[in-house]
């Protein structure tokens, strides 16, 4: 029992899944695509060995998991409609004698813009309805296109998961749980696993080498005419020394900016709810006032006296909203922050280096 509650502290995935995520989810760029993660927990580590992608039900106005809430993506996975579907495909991979655990689900991003209710909804239906130890794969489309792959993997916290199962997200309780942004999700590393096979074939693909030495150039003429022209290894490098912005930069501060305005009207929004407030308190505590008066009055005359909570019954306070989506969009602008420090980094570098080099008298 002890080892079963012990935390996961890795995902290890397999190459063959990961090429079927990005190939899912390259195909139905921009759309969102969404799939299913089978495999095993082994050893406090969430093995995934296999996938298969979730049909494409466009329902925009239903949500996934029931008829409640709004649904912001159409692609998105309803687990009434896949319920079905998952069970079938689970039941013939179990056939074949393939690891057939329900693990969790993966989903495609664009530029980081994952941090929403439809992942929130997605990943605490699977947490709380078919296994505690699931976790949500993340692969952005349009981080990966730079090349390097972005896979990520993401679970709920325990905090979080308590407060969204009781819907305590006013101001009181989050200061009494002590729940931050940064405690919405928990990320565990990520693994990419290839079998022996592979990683022995992958060792024998190496460049062939030379037997004898090779000697060096005499000049520069001589290397651009040379048979290591096209070199990767001897030919500079010039893109290394452009200094243009990173493509992808505009895009993610647009984005960045969508997110601070979101966050800003829900900061109003919160504000004019403050000012309602305190309206409806200011017209209670007259009436308060004036009720102990009148009281005071009829206590002098030995008259009965008006009951002093009929307040309640007059007045109506306005309810607190949610401040779930205020959390959201902070931990979303912090994602594109990041990007945009990632994205600018090398570049920054490289003006500088130029600067220092090209106007010495302003480096200092």
């Amino acid at each position: 029992m002890a080892e079963a509650q012990a935390p996961l502290v890795a995902v290890k995935v397999e190459a063959l899944v990961v090429m079927k995520i990005i190939k899912h989810c390259n195909q139905t760029f921009p759309t969102t695509a969404t799939g299913c993660l089978v495999g095993m927990d082994f050893d406090n580590t969430l093995e995934i060995t296999n996938s298969f992608p979730f049909p494409v039900v466009e329902m925009p106005t239903e949500s996934h998991f029931d008829n409640t809430s709004p649904n912001p993506a159409a692609a998105a996975p309803r687990a009434k409609g896949n319920a079905a579907y998952q069970a079938e495909m689970i039941r013939m991979i179990r056939e074949v004698n393939i690891d057939a655990n329900n693990v969790g689900w993966y989903t495609s991003a664009n530029m980081g813009n994952f941090v929403n209710m439809n992942v929130i909804e997605n990943q605490f239906y699977y947490q709380k309805e078919l296994n505690e130890r699931t976790v949500a794969l993340v692969h952005d489309v349009s981080r990966s296109a730079q090349g390097a792959l972005s896979l990520r993997a993401f679970r709920l916290s325990a905090k979080f998961m308590e407060a969204f199962k009781e819907n305590k997200f006013t101001s009181e309780e989050l200061q009494k749980s002590n729940i931050r942004y940064q405690d919405i999700f928990e990320e565990l590393p990520v693994e990419i696993h290839n079998s022996h096979l592979i990683t022995s074939f992958i060792h024998q693909l190496q460049n062939p080498t030379t037997s004898s030495p090779t000697d060096l150039p005499p000049s520069l003429a001589a290397l651009e005419a040379g048979p290591f022209a096209k070199s990767t290894i001897l030919s500079p490098n010039f893109d290394n020394l452009s200094l243009s912005i990173d493509p992808f930069l505009e895009k993610n501060c647009d984005l960045l900016l969508d997110s601070i305005e979101a966050h800003n009207t829900e900061v109003n929004n919160y504000q004019y709810y403050q000012r309602v407030l305190g309206r409806e308190q200011t017209k209670i505590n007259n009436w308060k006032q004036k009720r102990a008066q009148e009281n005071a009055t009829r206590a002098t005359l030995k008259q009965p006296l008006l009951p002093e909570d009929e307040w309640q019954r007059l007045f109506k306070l306005p309810a607190e909203p949610s401040r779930l989506e205020s959390m959201l969009n902070t931990r979303q602008v912090e994602q594109f922050s990041r990007q945009v420090d990632s994205f600018v980094s090398s570049t920054t570098g490289k003006m500088f280096a130029a600067k220092g080099n090209l106007l010495p008298e302003t480096a200092n």
